[in-house]
C-alpha cells in the first residue's frame, strides 16, 4: 500500500483537473470538515495540500512549510496569493470533476470556502501551449521519488510532500509572432526536436532553470498542465519536492535575483499567482494527518 499520495508521481499529467484553493471560514468547524475530507480524497484522484494559514490555525508546524513569498526581481514580480487548503482532483471527464468539486465545495462548508478553482487539461502529450514540451528534464522512478517525496523525519512526515504552485498566463498572440529562432531562444530548446540549444542565450528558461546547476541541485517533479479560460490562456506551474528550497532557488534566478538576468519565459509570459502547501503522506490508505495532530 503506497505510503504517500499517487496523484504526486503517477503520470502522464491527467488528462483533466482542477486546482481547488479554500480560505479557512471557521475553525470551529473544522474537526466536521476534516473528516468530511478524509472521507472525499484518495490522494490518486484528488491530491491535498495544506497552506501555513491552516496548520497556523490548529496551533500546528510542519517543518519546512511557509508561505509563497512575493518576489520582485529585475522587471518582473511574482505574486502570492497564498491560500489555506489546495485540492487537485483528477480526471477524464469535466462534468465528473465538476460533480465532485461541487461536493467537496458543499462538505467542507462552513469551515472552508471555496475561494478559487481553475481548469486544466493535458495538451498533446503534455505540452505547454506554445507548443514545447513541458517537463523534458523531470526524475523518473527512483529519482522522482527521492526529489519529492520526504524520506526521513517524525511520524505522519515521511511520504509528505511540498507542493509549489503558480498560474502563469500567457501572451500567445505576442509569441507567436516571433520568429522561430526568437521562440527557441526564450526557451533554450528546438520546437522541432525538443533538443536543448548549447548557444542558447543566458536568459534562456532551460538555462535559468537547469536543476543540476544549482548548489545544492534544485530538482523537482514538475506536473504542469495548460489552461484557458474565456481569451485568457496559460500553464498552471506545479511542481513537487521534499522542501520548497529548490523551487525557490529556480524562482529567485528566473526573477534575476542571483545575478540580475530575467529568464527569457517573462517575455511571453507573467506569474499571476502563487502558492506554498504541504501535501501529507498516505497510511492505510487514507490521509496520515498525525503531523497535524489528527488521527
Amino acid at each position: 500500500m503506497s505510503y504517500y499520495q499517487l496523484g504526486i508521481l503517477a503520470t502522464p499529467v491527467p488528462a483533466q483537473a482542477r486546482h481547488l484553493f479554500f480560505a479557512l471560514a471557521s475553525v470551529e468547524a473544522l474537526p466536521q470538515a476534516i473528516d468530511s475530507l478524509l472521507m472525499l480524497v484518495d490522494g490518486k484522484s484528488a491530491v491535498v495540500g495544506f497552506g501555513e494559514s491552516f496548520t497556523k490555525a490548529l496551533n500546528v508546524e510542519i517543518a519546512g512549510l511557509r508561505s509563497f513569498p512575493a518576489l520582485t526581481g529585475v522587471g518582473v514580480n511574482n505574486p502570492s496569493t497564498q491560500h489555506a487548503l489546495w485540492i487537485w482532483l483528477h480526471g477524464v471527464d469535466r462534468g465528473e470533476l465538476l460533480n465532485r468539486c461541487n461536493a467537496i465545495e458543499a462538505a467542507l462548508a462552513p469551515a472552508l470556502r471555496l475561494v478559487e478553482m481553475q481548469e486544466a487539461f493535458r495538451h498533446m502529450d503534455g505540452h505547454d501551449l506554445t507548443g514545447y514540451e513541458d517537463g523534458t528534464e523531470n526524475p523518473h522512478d527512483d529519482a522522482a521519488v527521492a526529489a519529492a517525496l520526504l524520506s526521513s523525519g517524525a511520524d505522519g512526515l515521511v511520504g509528505g510532500s511540498f507542493a509549489a504552485i503558480q498560474q502563469w498566463q500567457h501572451d500567445l498572440k505576442g509569441f507567436h509572432r516571433l520568429s522561430a529562432g526568437a521562440k527557441d531562444d526564450i526557451m533554450g530548446r528546438r520546437l522541432s526536436d525538443n533538443e536543448e540549444i548549447d548557444d542558447a542565450p543566458i536568459s534562456a528558461h532551460v538555462k535559468r532553470t537547469a536543476q543540476e546547476s544549482f548548489a545544492p541541485e534544485a530538482f523537482v517533479v514538475r506536473r504542469s498542465m495548460p489552461w484557458i479560460e474565456g481569451d485568457r490562456a496559460g500553464l498552471m506551474f506545479l511542481a513537487f519536492g521534499f522542501s520548497l528550497d529548490a523551487f525557490e532557488a529556480q524562482l529567485r534566478r528566473m526573477s534575476g535575483l542571483e545575478d540580475g538576468i530575467a529568464d527569457g519565459l517573462y517575455q511571453i509570459s507573467r506569474p499571476i499567482t502563487g502558492g506554498y502547501y504541504w501535501c501529507p503522506p498516505l497510511k492505510d490508505g487514507r490521509l496520515d494527518l498525525r503531523a497535524l495532530r489528527i488521527g
